[in-house]
């Protein structure tokens, strides 16, 4: 297929214009970035969370001759009668969507005391064992997981229908799933949090799982991932300080970068993976961590 020079422009290939996209967890943090991002590129992007008046603020205060549109739509991505009732709403309103951004998470049950050597819980395995397990409960683990692993399942297979529909729309063009796990996902320290890191691990996994299925049962619609390192959000700080930056990440090396992400890295990465420039990428996870990886020990 040959495609005109002008076709190579980044206004081209990374345009948006015409496409519907459904952010989770919108209306703050990352979730706000990347909806940022996407009307920026032309889109029309639901954001859903549970808090609407948060979500109508952010709506309301975006400037439309930027370009596309946010629309505040509330979801509890742990409900499947919130996520059903919403999959219908979309499915009378637009009939098919072509972006899904799996965002919305939270941290959940952590043990401050794991990454002080000094803390008298880390005295011996006994002591150690004890603290953590009497700390921490299963149900936090488990209502962290719904919100951080299960949801991903639940609104992606929710949403399949529609995405599958807006593959329709354009030839070789397929609808996209983002999801949004983390770099903690992908490391082998725990960072105080057992739980957060292991539901993200599986959010991981579930985003490989889920493309590959869908490749072989030839359902058109890509999904890859997103792990982001230390950027600002409602689970760490609203604006993040190059001295904080360590101080967040909890790694065993400090970032190679010596600061955090910002939201045009956040937001284009995404765009990447919703436009046509990265349309052949399928199955995949993006790292944009400014190499914590690269020195603390991973997976990948």
């Amino acid at each position: 297929m040959a495609f005109s020079p002008q076709s190579y422009r980044p206004s081209v290939s990374s345009d948006l214009t015409g496409r519907i996209a459904v952010v989770t967890g919108g209306g703050t943090g990352i979730g706000l970035m990347i909806a940022q991002g996407l009307a920026a590129a032309g889109a029309k992007v639901y954001i859903t969370g549970r808090r609407l008046e948060v979500l109508e603020k952010v709506a309301a205060g975006w400037d439309k001759q930027i370009g596309g549109e946010i629309v505040p739509l509330q979801m509890d991505v742990t409900d499947k009668t919130s996520i059903a009732k919403t999959k219908e709403f979309l499915a009378q309103k637009e009939g098919r969507i072509h972006v899904l951004v799996n965002n919305a998470g939270q941290v959940g049950p952590t043990s401050p005391f794991l990454g002080n050597p000094q803390a008298p819980e880390n005295k011996d395995a006994e002591t150690l064992g004890t603290a953590l397990f009497n700390n921490e409960s299963l149900e936090g683990w488990t209502d962290l997981y719904k919100i951080n692993s299960a949801s991903i399942f639940f609104v992606t297979t929710a949403f399949l229908g529609l995405l599958a529909k807006g593959s329709q729309d354009v030839q070789d063009f397929w609808s996209s799933v983002i999801n949004i796990t983390s770099i903690s996902g992908v490391i082998r320290v725990a960072q105080d949090h057992f739980c957060y890191n292991s539901a993200k691990a599986a959010a991981s996994h579930l985003t490989k799982m889920l493309a590959t299925e869908l490749a072989v049962k030839d359902i058109p619609v890509r999904v890859n991932g997103i792990a982001p390192g230390v950027y600002a959000s409602e689970m760490t700080v609203p604006e993040v300080q190059p001295e904080q930056v360590d101080l967040i990440g909890k790694g065993l090396q400090p970032v190679p970068m010596k600061r955090a992400g910002t939201g045009q890295e956040m937001a284009g990465t995404v765009v990447y993976l919703a436009s046509r420039a990265g349309g052949y990428v399928n199955g995949q996870e993006i790292v944009i961590d400014g190499g914590y990886i690269a020195v603390n020990p991973s997976t990948v």
